[in-house]
């Protein structure tokens, strides 16, 4: 599957959390990231990531662009809902991109860690239907 992981910046620690708990799980699919969270999960985890920009300079809407071309699985992004951000309708966008081509979407620790576990139990076979591809390949 390929996985798409954005942090806003006081949620950076929560996603290495994350992403080192679950590093196992992680390995075993293609991760994708915006700037500076990609870099912090390399280098806490060791696990490839594929960067794109920083959220506000446009790594958003990267992420968005792959999502409609129906090129990511499931995205976890831990939104911080307390701290405005200025580039809010980027973030809107990409909610909304995952609703439209239903791209399973976290926005929070919990929903993150089930989607995880979810990955590794297989409950994302649609996935692979939608790609054309065999589940083991």
């Amino acid at each position: 599957m390929k996985i798409a992981l954005i942090a806003h910046d006081r949620k950076k620690q929560d996603m290495i959390q994350l992403t080192t708990a679950y590093k196992d799980i992680l390995k075993k699919h293609e991760l994708f990231a915006t700037g500076t969270t990609g870099l912090k999960i390399t280098e806490a985890t060791g696990l490839p990531v594929v960067r794109f920009q920083s959220g506000p300079l446009g790594g958003d809407q990267q992420i968005g662009a792959l999502i409609a071309k129906n090129d990511i699985d499931l995205v976890i992004f831990l939104r911080d809902p307390l701290t405005a951000q200025p580039h809010e309708p980027d973030v809107s966008a990409l909610i909304r991109l995952s609703d439209v081509y239903a791209i399973p979407l976290a926005t929070n620790m919990g929903t993150a860690e089930i989607l995880i576990r979810s990955v590794e139990e297989g409950a994302f076979e649609f996935r692979n239907i939608v790609h054309g591809r065999d589940r083991d390949a």
